[in-house]
Order: structure tokens, then sequence, then C-alpha cells
């Protein structure tokens, strides 16, 4: 049913405009009829931050912006979804056009601004789908024009607690000026530490909600130390490697649009996100788990990223071109290497080739 479903709408999609295209993908996801998902081999099963995961390919944030389709893409066969980015009041984003294809590059550039329905709307769905289960993540926001954001993140950690499966501190967005400064060491030492207290004053009457952050692929290693040594300070759950990248590689062939302001995904973005999946992970030293996002287009970049160190792995930019079905195919792609290598678990291979990729030159 999916293959049809790519087969039918993918060549559709690809002549919209790219935002009115994803309206209407969020469209065609909440007619879907309601089904049991296939069940997921027990080899793809992934424990991580206390969450068991039927298998490690989540829907990466901003796709879902305000919970539309949280279920229907579990049904679809994601181990889990992220949805947000949520901010405290209703927020319009960018100016548009803001989304942008590169179709010779497989890339894409958004400068969509944290646009979402606001946390009220977005609870209030969360709270209705709550029954049906899944796992179901948080990203979080502060709002383009607060004064406090910190105090963002806190309000949203006490709304959201008793309905998400985890949160996700988004940092690191390039499209809200200013928000990548919380990554510089007093500023998210101050962060972690309020949020962290108000998970801890709601976890009584929520119970237990991970924290996760999530960070930009343009730190520089100095200030990747500083990072990793205060989420572990702080105790964090565990960090997602990682957002859009500002930078533009040289490679790029669709050098028009790559001259386009924003936060630069998919295929372009593989192997610097990797490469800081591989120096996350040596830094933490087993102390979390970690989620690797950016690039992933087949089962070889997901093993890529899980062999860098990555327990997880989300996708999204990918799926503009290569569908729905690119879920099904990871997850064949994983456990045939599994049968193929006589694994048990994909943890056997998490971080195999880490101290490897730290030690190439830099990607360009």
């Amino acid at each position: 049913m999916i293959r049809a479903f790519d087969t039918f709408t993918l060549p559709l999609l690809r002549r919209l405009d790219p935002e009115d295209a994803h309206r209407l993908a969020i469209g065609g996801l909440r007619l879907l009829p309601a089904m049991k998902p296939r069940v997921d081999d027990p080899k793809l099963a992934t424990r991580a931050f206390g969450l068991n995961f039927p298998n490690p390919v989540g829907m990466a944030a901003g796709f879902d912006k305000n919970a539309e389709v949280p279920d229907a893409l579990l049904r679809l066969g994601f181990g889990f979804v992220e949805i947000g980015s949520v901010t405290p009041k209703p927020q319009e984003g960018n100016p548009r056009p803001r989304l942008f294809r590169l179709e010779l590059d497989s890339g894409v550039i958004n400068r969509m601004g944290f646009n979402n329905d606001g946390a009220e709307a977005v609870l209030r769905r969360l709270a209705a789908r709550a029954r049906f289960g899944g796992i179901v993540g948080v990203n979080v926001g502060a709002n383009k024009d607060s004064v406090d954001r910190t105090a963002d993140y806190v309000r949203l950690i006490e709304l959201f607690a008793p309905v998400a499966s985890y949160f996700t501190i988004n940092i690191s967005s390039p499209n809200t000026p200013g928000l990548r400064n919380l990554q510089q060491a007093a500023a998210l030492d101050d962060l972690l530490a309020r949020v962290v207290d108000a998970r801890e004053r709601v976890r009584k009457s929520a119970g237990d909600s991970p924290l996760l952050l999530k960070i930009a692929p343009d730190l520089t290693l100095q200030e990747l130390d500083d990072v990793v040594h205060i989420a572990r300070s702080r105790r964090v759950d565990g960090m997602i490697v990682a957002n859009t990248t500002l930078s533009r590689p040289a490679s790029l062939r669709d050098q028009v649009r790559a001259k386009e302001q924003g936060g630069l995904s998919g295929r372009p973005l593989l192997r610097l996100s990797t490469r800081m999946v591989a120096e996350t992970y040596v830094r933490a030293e087993g102390a979390f788990p970690l989620i690797g996002v950016g690039g992933i287009d087949s089962g070889g970049a997901a093993l890529m990223k899980i062999r860098a160190g990555a327990s997880l792995i989300q996708i999204y930019s990918s799926l503009i071109y290569k569908g729905l079905g690119l879920v099904e195919d990871i997850k064949a792609d994983l456990l045939s290497t599994l049968r193929r290598t006589g694994r048990d678990s994909l943890s056997e291979i998490v971080g195999a080739d880490a101290a490897t990729i730290t030690a190439e030159p830099w990607p360009e």
C-alpha cells in the first residue's frame, strides 16, 4: 500500500511549492485509515533513555510540527515520532517562501522560524491521543519575541510532561535569531539546570520525562567539548546530533538555491552530521545514548550513523525524494545486516567506527 501511495503521490507533490506539498502530505496522512502496523522483528528493538523502541527509525521534528498525525506515522512503521518544535505562544514563523528543494543534491533549505500552533493547541491534540500509546517525543523551542527564552523551555516542560514520551530541548535551529547562543557554555548550563529542575518538580505527578539536547552540526570541537561536558554534568538523558547546517558544501550542484538563507538538510548533510555523531559519542563515553540525524536516505546511511555512535536515527528530508517506503527499506537493510553478521541487536555495533571516523579529515 505504501509503495502504491509513493508511486502516485511523489511526482504530484514534487510539482507543488514545497510548503504546499507538505501541507497536502499532512492532510493525506490525516485521512489514512486506521490499521495495525506491521510487527517489527525483535532484533530491531532498541532501549534508550529508559524507553523501549520497537525499531530505531524515527520521524524527526519539523514534519509534524503541530501533532496532527503522530499515530498515522507510527502506523506506517516509524519506531517513534518527534513532534514540534512547539513554542509557548502560536507563531507564524518567517515570511514565505521559506522552504526550498535542492533537487540536484537531494537536499532541502528551510528558514521556517518555529512556525506552529502554540502550546495550548498542541497539548490538546497530544492529550486526545494519549491512550493510543507509542513513543511520541515533544521538541520544544522559544518564541522569537520572548524576553526570557529559558523560561519558555521551563514552561513547556511543565505543560507537556504528562503527555510527552521524551523532550527535546531545541537550541540549535538557525532560523530564530540568537537561539544558537544558548549553546554557549554559561547559557547552556543555566538552561539545563532550570529544565532539569522543572522536570524533577513534575515527575511525581506526570511520570518520568527523559530530556534530550539537540545540537547544531556547526559547533567547533572546543564548543562541543563544553556542550557534552555540561550535558553530562547536568545529567541529561541523551543528545540529538544534529540540526540543519548553515554551511554550504562546495560539492552542491544547485548553486542558485544554495544561496537561500536557512538551514541545509538532506543528503549534503550526511558526512558532517555523521562526523559530529562520532565526535559526540567519544566525548559522551557512554554517559547517554545519541540519536543521529542528517542525510539518512538509505539503510547504508542509517548503518553509518549507528556505527558512528547513534543508538537511534531520525529521517525527514529524504522522505521528500524517497517517499514513505524508505522507512521499511531502512529497517529491512538493518535487519539484513544483523542476520548476515550473526548479531542479535544493533546495540552491538553502536559506535564501532567512532574512533576511526574522528581520525579522518574534516568533511568539506
